[in-house]
Formats: C-alpha cells, sequence, structure tokens
C-alpha cells in the first residue's frame, strides 16, 4: 500500500510522538519512585524532619520529572506543528526526533532520582546541613539533565531545519541514525551523572566537613560520564550536515543508520561505568579525605579505560559514515 507525501508525514510525526513520550515517561517514572521510597525510609529514621524530607522529595521528584516534560513537549509539537512538505525526507526527521528525545529522557529522569533520594535519607541524618544537601542535590541533578537537552535539541533540529535539498537516498537513514545517536547515548550519560550525585548527597550527610571536595569530585566524574553523550551529539551532527551524494544502493543508507545506533549504543555502557567510578570515588573521599587527590587521580584514569569502548563506537560509527 503507497501513502502520499503527507499521509507519510502525519504518520511518521504520529509514530514519533507516541515512542516520544512513552519512551520518556520510563525514566522520570522510575527516577521519581526512587525519590520516594527512599523519602519514605528517611522518615521512619527521623519523623521529625518530615517537613525538610517532603519538601526535598517532591523537589527532587520536580527535576526527575523535567526530562518527561522535554518529551511531552516534542511530542506536541510533532502532534501539532505545520506539516506541510514536500520530501519524504520530513518523515524520517521526525521519526528521527521522536526516537532522540524518548530514548534521551530514559537515562536522565533515572539518573536525576538517585540525588534526590539519598537527599532526603541525608537530611533524616543530618538535619543541621539540610540546606547544603539541598545546593548539592539540585546541582547534581541539573548536570543529569543535560544528556536529555541534547537530546531535545537533536529533536528540534530534526522537526525543523529544511533537509530539502538533501537527497532521499540515503539521507533518510542518516536522519534516523542522528536520532539514535544521540538518544541511545544519553541514558548511559543520565544514568552515571545520577550515580555520583546519588552518593555525594550520602557522603555530605556522612561528613558535612568533605562538603568542598565531594561537590568538586562529584563534578569532575559528572563531566567524564557526560561525554558519551557528548559523542553522540556529535555523530549526530554529521548525520545531520554532511552532504552525501545520491545513490541507489541500500548498503550506504543502511550505513548511515548502523553509525547512529552503534554510537549510541555504544555509549550506554560507557556512561554508567563512567558513573560507577564517580560513585565509588565520591564514596571513599567522604570516610578518608585525606586520599581526596589519589582517590580523584586513580577515578580519572579508570573513566579513561571505561571510555574507551565508547572511542571504539564513535570510531566504527565514523567510519560507516565516511569510508563505506
Amino acid at each position: 500500500m503507497l501513502f502520499d507525501i503527507q499521509t507519510t508525514i502525519s504518520l511518521a510525526a504520529c509514530v514519533g510522538a507516541g515512542l516520544c513520550i512513552g519512551l520518556g515517561a520510563i525514566g522520570a517514572a522510575l527516577g521519581e519512585g526512587y525519590t520516594a521510597g527512599l523519602a519514605n525510609e528517611a522518615l521512619c529514621q527521623n519523623t521529625e524532619q518530615s517537613g525538610d524530607i517532603l519538601k526535598n522529595m517532591l523537589v527532587g521528584q520536580a527535576i526527575a520529572e523535567s526530562a518527561a516534560i522535554f518529551a511531552l513537549v516534542i511530542a506536541v509539537l510533532l502532534l501539532f506543528m505545520d506539516m506541510s512538505s514536500n520530501t519524504y525526507l520530513t518523515a524520517a526527521a521526525l521519526a528521527g526526533a521522536g526516537i532522540s528525545m524518548g530514548f534521551g529522557a530514559i537515562g536522565s529522569g533515572i539518573g536525576s532520582g538517585f540525588p534526590g533520594g539519598q537527599c532526603c535519607l541525608g537530611i533524616s541524618r543530618q538535619p543541621s546541613v539540610a540546606s547544603k544537601l539541598t545546593t548539592n542535590m539540585l546541582i547534581g541533578s541539573a548536570v543529569c539533565q543535560t544528556p536529555a537537552i541534547f537530546s531535545m535539541v537533536v529533536a528540534l533540529m530534526l522537526m525543523f531545519m529544511d533537509f530539502g535539498n538533501m537527497p532521499l537516498l540515503p539521507a533518510w537513514a542518516a536522519l534516523l541514525g542522528a536520532g539514535f545517536s544521540t538518544g541511545l547515548a544519553a541514558i548511559g550519560s543520565g544514568i552515571g551523572g545520577g550515580l555520583a550525585a546519588g552518593e555525594s548527597c550520602s557522603g555530605i550527610s556522612r561528613n558535612p566537613e568533605t562538603l568542598g571536595q565531594i561537590t568538586t569530585t562529584m563534578l569532575v566524574g559528572q563531566a567524564v560520564s557526560q561525554t558519551p553523550s557528548i559523542f553522540g551529539l556529535l555523530v549526530s551532527f554529521i548525520l545531520m550536515f554532511k552532504t552525501f551524494p545520491e545513490t541507489s544502493s541500500i548498503a550506504m543508507a543502511m550505513a548511515l543508520l548502523s553509525a547512529g545506533i552503534c554510537m549510541g549504543f555504544g555509549g550506554i555502557g560507557p556512561g554508567i561505568g563512567n558513573g560507577l567510578t564517580a560513585q565509588g570515588a565520591v564514596k571513599w573521599v567522604s570516610r578518608n579525605v585525606e586520599a581526596a587527590g589519589e582517590l580523584t587521580r586513580t577515578m580519572l584514569v579508570g573513566q579513561a579505560v571505561s571510555q574507551s569502548t565508547a572511542i571504539y563506537a564513535m570510531v566504527i560509527s565514523l567510519v560507516l559514515i565516511f569510508v563505506m
């Protein structure tokens, strides 16, 4: 059954919207549930701090919810924006936008739940540093949202850029690949950043005097954890902006689509692995602040090794784009 251009574009927009908010709701719900679960544990440990615990639970949940709100915005735009176009490439771009934002919201939603929950537990143990815990939670959670923001940027570019001068073959695959690259790679970075941020809240409540060193270690660890999503963003930009010669061969199209999928999946493990490394470093800084320098160096070396697998994925993606 053949569809005309407008029908195909409308179909792609609907599918993209469904994937966008359907996938985007997963991470936020898990992150919010984790925060609420630890808030209940915190209340059982210190009922006198119920007000602060409840307030911080809601703040933490609100930040985790923002990833799903990004997805909701993109989904609504896909459903109601002006779809007047005369190219099938628009359909591929709209589907890619939904894929990018849908997958991209998962990791940030989950990751933001970790500092929210640990902040609530920390307040129950150290009520005197509640404001410091809240500040640290906000900083850590904000960093967790950056992969979702990358995904939203790619989604908006796919929706509003003019791809009319690009050949349908193989450009349709490049646009879909751009959505997969940033969207999937954002999962690992969002979760990894959350692991480091959650442990920082726990460490501050254990040893408030180490606040400065813990925050520094957390931010350094989070920065490295974000790099797989940056690799995904880079590959997406190449796929969207590179000029591809028109061809009737399906091989070139599959190479471009595979490049996006390769970098997307290849960024998930390194993002989480870097976060686990940062989580361990932050944890032990709070217990032995004198060893903070050595712990930070060890963290960075460990993250560099973990990061190598994302680099491998990026190399293969670039080979698929420029060589194949």
